[in-house]
C-alpha cells in the first residue's frame, strides 16, 4: 500500500516563535517496503508518522493512503485513525500489564466484537508467526523486552493492517537484545511484503532495516535513497555526517575530467572520482575513518597520501580509533587491532579517490 505525502506543513508556536515541525514535505512511500525515517530529535519524523496515523493534525497539505486520502486541508477530509487500516508499534510497546499474552495481543479483535473463534485463530497464527507459540497465557509482566517488542508486533499484525508504522520501538532494549531484535524484525517484515514505516535516530537501526531511508532535518526531508546509496554517496554534508562517523574537509574543485575531479584542501590535494562538481565549486570532501590505510615508509606512495603525526590511540577491540594531525587539521581513522602505532609517531596514509566523497554544505 503506498502512502503519497504532498505539500504537509505543521506549525507550533513556542514561547512567541514560530516552531516548523513540517515544512512543505513531500514524500511517496512505496508498497511492501520498508521505509524508515531518519533524523536527530527534534527534526519532525515523529510528528509525520503521527500525521500519516491520525494522531497528529497537519495545518496544510493531503495524506493518500492507497488510493484514499486520509487527510486533506483543501478538500476538508479526515478519516479517524481507526478507520486509516493502520497497525502501529510505539516506542512503550503499551503492553497492558493486568492481561497475558493472548489479551494483549486479542485486545484490537475483541473491541470490533469479532467471533470468538476467529480471535482465537487469528491470535494463534500470529503468535506462530512472531515466534511465540506456547506463550499465550504467560502473565505480560513475565516477558522480556525482546518478548514484548514481538507482542506489541503481533497486536499490531493481529487486525490485517495494509500499513504497520514504529515508533522507535527499539530503543529501550539494551543493546545486544536490539541488535538481536532488529534482525528478527527485518526477517519479519520481509517476509510479510507489508508497507512498513519506522522512525528512528540511530543510524545503524535505518541501515540494517530499510529498503529506504528518508533523511530528515528542520522539518523537511533532505534525501532519500537506499542504505547503501545513503552511506557511500550522500549529497549532502548533513547526511554524511549522520549516518556514519566522517571527516569533513572544506574543498574547492581544481580540475575535472571523465576519469574524476581534483580538490584542493588544507590538507593537500585530493584525486576523487566522482565528476559533479565543476572547476571553482566549493565542496566537502567527506572521508569515513575506515576508508583510511596505512602506507607503510619503504613501499610506493599511492594516490591521496597523506603524513601527519598520531594524537590519539584508542583500543575498541577489533580496530583502534585514532586521532592523526594533518597541519591544523584532526583526521580520524580506524586501524586494524594488529597495528603498532602510538600517540606522537609519525604517519602516512591514504585514501582511495571512490573513497573521497564530495558532497554540498
Amino acid at each position: 500500500m503506498e502512502i503519497r505525502i504532498t505539500g504537509l506543513k505543521k506549525y507550533y508556536k513556542s514561547e512567541g516563535n514560530i516552531i516548523k515541525a513540517l515544512d512543505d514535505v513531500n514524500l511517496v512511500i512505496p508498497s511492501n517496503r520498508i521505509f524508515t525515517l531518519l533524523g536527530p530529535s527534534g527534526c519532525g519524523k515523529t510528528t509525520l508518522l503521527r500525521s500519516i496515523v491520525g494522531l497528529e493534525t497537519p495545518d496544510e497539505g493531503e495524506i493518500q493512503i492507497g488510493d484514499t486520502v486520509v487527510w486533506s486541508s483543501k478538500k476538508k477530509i479526515f478519516v479517524p485513525t481507526e478507520k486509516r487500516s493502520l497497525g502501529m508499534v510505539f516506542q512503550t510497546y503499551a503492553i497492558w500489564p493486568h492481561m497475558n499474552v493472548f489479551n494483549n495481543i486479542a485486545y484490537p479483535l475483541q473491541n470490533q466484537k469479532i467471533p470468538r473463534a476467529e480471535i482465537e485463530q487469528r491470535v494463534r497464527k500470529v503468535l506462530e508467526f512472531v515466534q511465540l507459540e506456547g506463550f499465550e497465557k504467560r502473565p505480560a509482566t513475565r516477558l522480556s523486552g525482546g518478548q514484548q517488542q514481538r507482542v506489541a508486533l503481533a497486536r499490531a499484525l493481529v487486525a490485517k493492517p495494509k500499513v504497520i508504522l514504529f515508533d522507535e520501538p527499539l530503543s529501550n532494549l539494551d543493546a545486544k537484545l536490539r541488535e538481536e531484535t532488529r534482525k528478527e524484525l527485518r526477517s519479519f517484515l520481509t517476509e510479510l511484503e507489508i508497507t512498513a514505516v519506522y522512525v528512528t535516530h540511530d543510524r545503524v537501526e535505518a541501515l540494517a532495516l530499510s529498503d529506504n531511508i528518508g533523511v530528515m532535518r528542520n522539518g523537511r526531508i533532505v534525501e532519500i535513497g537506499d542504505p547503501k546509496k545513503i552511506y557511500f554517496h550522500a549529497e549532502h554534508q548533513f547526511v554524511a555526517d549522520f549516518i556514519g562517523r566522517s571527516n569533513l574537509i572544506p574543498a574547492v574543485v581544481e580540475k575535472k575530467d571523465a576519469n574524476g575531479s581534483i580538490v584542493r584542501t588544507d590538507i593537500g590535494q585530493f584525486v576523487c572520482s566522482q565528476t559533479d562538481f565543476d572547476p571553482q565549486s566549493k565542496v566537502v570532501v567527506c572521508i569515513r575513518p575506515e576508508f583510511v590505510e596505512l602506507v607503510s615508509a619503504d613501499e610506493p606512495k599511492p594516490v591521496n597520501t597523506v603524513s601527519g603525526i598520531v594524537e590519539s590511540m584508542v583500543f575498541v577491540g577489533e580496530v583502534y580509533e585514532s586521532e592523526i594531525k594533518v597541519e591544523n587539521t584532526q583526521v580520524m581513522v580506524k586501524f586494524p587491532a594488529t597495528v603498532d602505532l602510538s600517540p606522537g609517531d609519525p604517519v602516512q596514509f591514504s585514501v582511495r579517490p571512490e573513497h573521497c566523497l564530495l558532497v554540498t554544505e
